[in-house]
């Protein structure tokens, strides 16, 4: 029971810090497709780093940056060019795929010994460090969005951008804050893959979850908390194809489950009256029109 608990949590971080991420981007309004491509440049920036210095904290701090640098091309083209977000994002996914792919094959193969262990909480519940982490990072981004007025201006910006402004909030900077933390958090949640979950490097490590990501924004309904819900739950379902296979449960069967959900979650995301809801009417449009 405890070992499906904590393979639940190590599967279900990088969701989490990665959903977390992306809920603070897209309640600013601008849309991130890049995330694969972010957590890719992530992990492979963690495993090179972390090996040449054997420092986890290292590796981590390297991934962040490289997470946030895809980021602010983002909101270089998205926000200061208004170039379409959809069209960059996939742009930034493929760019961050291809760089991790070339810097990474030196690696292949290479084992590494700077990793983040387990830390006992209570009993047989461990987790390590980032995971504990990330649960941290949710609450303190719920608390932000809607117990200050940080949240609140960022809230206004990505709900109605032309009053947010004549109230005297800088709409771009805000994107520009929002975009950039959250590519940083996309980058740590790639980054744990090599550090915490599988101690190598493996070509297309992400293995998708970047786009799980995406779809968990809107699953969760740009929540924080319910965030935490769905990243342990799409978690479980990782832990539990690998457990229930000997059984003569289908794990690819399983494992795609999440990427259905995704689409599905992207397919109700996109209907206007969703996103009016939940107060991000500006999801995607540029500023000014």
């Amino acid at each position: 029971m405890w070992s499906l608990i904590r393979a639940m949590v190590r599967a279900g971080t990088p969701l989490l810090l990665g959903t977390v991420g992306e809920v603070l981007t897209e309640r600013s309004g601008v849309l991130n497709l890049g995330v694969e491509g972010m957590m890719a440049a992530g992990a492979v920036s963690a495993f090179a780093v972390a090996y040449r210095t054997g420092s986890a904290v290292a590796g981590l701090a390297a991934a962040a940056a490289a997470g946030a640098l895809l980021a602010l091309i983002h909101a270089a083209v998205s926000v200061t060019l208004r170039g379409n977000q959809v069209v960059c994002g996939l742009s930034i996914a493929m760019l961050g795929l291809g760089l991790s792919s070339l810097v990474g094959r030196r690696y292949i193969g290479v084992p590494l010994s700077a990793r983040f262990r387990e830390v006992s909480l209570w009993g047989a519940l461990a987790a390590d460090p980032v995971a504990y982490g990330a649960l941290l990072a949710a609450a303190l981004t719920w608390a932000v969005l809607w117990k200050t007025r940080a949240g609140a201006v960022l809230r206004a910006v990505g709900d109605n951008p032309k009053a947010a402004e004549a109230l005297g909030i800088r709409v771009h900077l805000v994107r520009y804050a929002a975009t950039v933390t959250g590519g940083a958090l996309a980058g740590v949640a790639g980054g744990y893959l090599p550090l915490a979950y599988t101690p190598s490097w493996i070509e297309g490590m992400t293995g998708g979850r970047g786009w799980i990501v995406i779809g968990l924004t809107v699953f969760s309904f740009w929540s924080p908390g319910k965030a935490v819900l769905g990243a342990y739950m799409f978690g479980l379902i990782e832990a539990l194809a690998y457990r229930l296979q000997p059984l003569g449960v289908s794990a690819p069967l399983l494992m795609a489950l999440p990427y259905l959900a995704a689409v599905l979650a992207l397919l109700a995301g996109s209907r206007e009256e969703v996103r009016k809801k939940a107060g991000v009417s500006a999801l995607g449009k540029p500023y000014p029109e």
